[in-house]
């Protein structure tokens, strides 16, 4: 065994050796982080210690975009070149760091550009994720730099990393009271502004079926994207016969525009910690599984540092306060795929699989997580829980509507004066959330929204005084998705805009079902050449074609979602794409 890493894998393997194949992801990052790659010596060794056949290693190696079997350099710096970064000049950017690179050491490789998706930092961009060689650790790390440009990035090549704080405003101030604070809040202060009363209030003198009917009652619908009500999850769950039963926080946060739950965890975690403890006493769940995306290292230490504050102080771990409750958490890393943000494919990465979303039926509060029932909930959503459980459903349902219950958390990107993360209630406009909040429209005046995301819908003008809610924007023919509200001013080429949010989807379809595989690149292929001025006849009609099919026929989300934004462009502004007339 000449390959060094090979050695110093033995205490890693020991690690995870007992979890088999559910281990796979965690060992395959430990044993990155020791060289930069993957080497065959290493993937063998760890094939055996798991007892999984060589050939799935690889084939989980290969899925994931920031697992690598190739060489790499000491230092690798993936540039963000989606939608809202691209508008602060993210080309630039990337064409400057690569002929950095070049001119500094071609031969011994000191430093590898690569373009990137979304780093879930839309309103700091231009934004990178740095993995670095830390000669004192003795390891790669990572870290994150905002606010690039080309300027900037002699400082960033001589190891410096700035990353701004975000800005975090709104009407109200509920489950964002300690973020935005450039650093994490910690447990003492999180307690001393009310933080585990509602645990206190829970544990040990509610019954799990009383903690179920308050959120329930509250209308708290989850806030990842798909609002399915939170209560009736829980109480699915909760009910499925076998065992054990497992909570899993969804924290894989990909989706260009959206930044959120990111801020929850780097500013406020144990808040989340505490809305999933609450979540797994009222399932009857004694393992938690907090998944984070791997590009959020600052989100990822801090979540680690707050589930040791909560151990330490007798909120996890063997009977929790007394109370004859026990239930341990632990952190889970993705390894770069959007995909993993869909619960089943999430299962699969936490199994030791490639992410590959599952059919359903079955459900996963019935057959989830190592085929046991099991709740996915998203890291606002389990804010959210801490607020009604703490102050009841009533106090929850004074803000926003009858039908979309409680605050809500938007995230702003794009043209406007104040890029940021807002606290508002369901109902208010638009307009308010841009004009009012966000300080307007910068640059020239408004030519689009994007509502929902990558997977939303674009609106113009006349979108402005749709207020926020579920029911309006259905009435509207709009998503609200994953709350994310992205500018564009008049100045920018939608055709452009389009391209990126179609060659996202392009790499970051599984493949695993063929109208998602195909339609995706078809897609990115045919705007690309759009873009560039070549136009044919059968263009809106093929456009059409890929989206509707993919919408109707795709096994999961991603690709049901991955021709909405097209689809809503070229019926909004045909004219402006160079596909016809407005």
């Amino acid at each position: 065994m000449s390959d060094p890493a090979v050695s110093s894998l033995t205490p890693i393997l020991a690690q995870v050796a007992p979890l088999g194949r559910s281990g796979l992801l965690p060992a395959l990052q430990a044993a990155q982080s020791l060289t930069g790659y993957l080497s065959e010596s290493v993937c063998a060794q760890i094939a055996v210690a798991l007892g999984v056949p060589l050939a799935d290693v690889h084939g989980v190696i290969d899925f994931y975009g920031l697992l690598t079997r190739e060489p790499q350099g000491q230092t690798i710096l993936r540039v963000c070149a989606d939608p809202a970064c691209a508008l602060r000049g993210a080309d630039g950017v990337l064409a400057a760091a690569r002929a950095r690179a070049e001119a500094d050491d071609t031969a011994n490789r000191a430093c590898t550009v690569e373009r990137s998706t979304c780093l879930g930092l839309c309103n700091t961009g231009v934004a990178a994720n740095i993995t670095r060689w830390d000669a004192a650790a003795g390891a790669f790390r990572n870290s994150v730099a905002t606010h690039l440009t080309p300027s900037s990035l002699d400082a960033l090549f001589a190891g410096q990393t700035v990353a701004a704080e975000d800005y975090v405003g709104g009407d109200l101030c509920i489950v964002t009271v300690l973020c935005g604070k450039g650093r994490a809040a910690s447990l003492i202060e999180y307690e001393s502004a009310g933080g585990m009363g509602g645990i206190r209030k829970v544990l040990g003198r509610m019954t799990p079926g009383e903690v179920i009917a308050e959120i329930k009652r509250s209308g708290l619908l989850g806030r990842g994207g798909a609002a399915f009500p939170t209560g009736i999850k829980w109480e699915s769950a909760a009910n499925a016969p076998g065992g054990p039963k497992y909570f899993v926080i969804n924290a894989d946060e990909s989706e260009p525009g959206t930044f959120k739950d990111r801020v929850l965890m780097e500013g406020d975690p144990n808040r989340i910690l505490e809305g999933a403890i609450l979540g797994a006493y009222a399932i009857g769940a004694h393992k938690a599984y907090f998944y984070i995306r791997g590009e959020y290292p600052v989100a990822i230490e801090r979540v680690r540092h707050a589930i040791e504050e909560c151990r330490a102080a007798g909120y996890l771990g063997q009977n929790i306060l007394g109370s004859g409750f026990d239930l341990d958490i632990e952190v889970r890393t993705g390894a770069g795929a959007y995909i993993c943000g869909e619960e089943t494919a999430l299962f699969e990465s936490i199994e030791g699989k490639r992410g590959f979303p599952r059919v359903k039926p079955p459900f996963p509060v019935t057959h989830g997580l190592f085929g046991k029932p099991t709740v996915v909930n998203n890291v606002e959503t389990l804010a959210k829980a801490v607020y009604v459980l703490s102050h009841g459903a009533d106090a929850f349902r004074r803000f926003g509507t009858p039908q979309s219950t409680g605050p809500k958390l938007f995230c702003v990107s794009g043209d406007v004066v104040r890029p940021g993360l807002y606290e508002a209630p369901f109902g208010v406009t638009l307009r308010h959330l841009i004009e009012d909040l966000a300080g307007g429209v910068t640059g020239g005046g408004l030519q689009a929204i994007l509502i929902g995301g990558a997977a939303g819908a674009f609106a113009g003008e006349e979108a402005l005084d749709v207020r926020l809610s579920f029911e309006d924007l259905r009435a509207a023919n709009l998503p609200l998705g994953s709350a994310a509200v992205m500018v564009f001013n008049t100045s920018r080429d939608m055709r452009d805009v389009l391209v990126r949010l179609a060659r996202f989807f392009a790499h970051e379809s599984c493949g695993k079902c063929y109208p998602c595989q195909l339609g995706t690149q078809r897609q990115h292929e045919i705007l690309t050449r759009v873009a560039a001025g070549d136009v044919r006849p059968d263009d809106v009609a093929a456009l059409q074609d890929i989206g509707w099919t993919m919408t109707e026929s795709s096994l999961c989300g991603l690709g049901q979602t991955a021709g909405s934004a097209v689809l809503s462009a070229m019926r909004l502004w045909p004219g402006r794409l160079g596909l016809g007339r407005n």
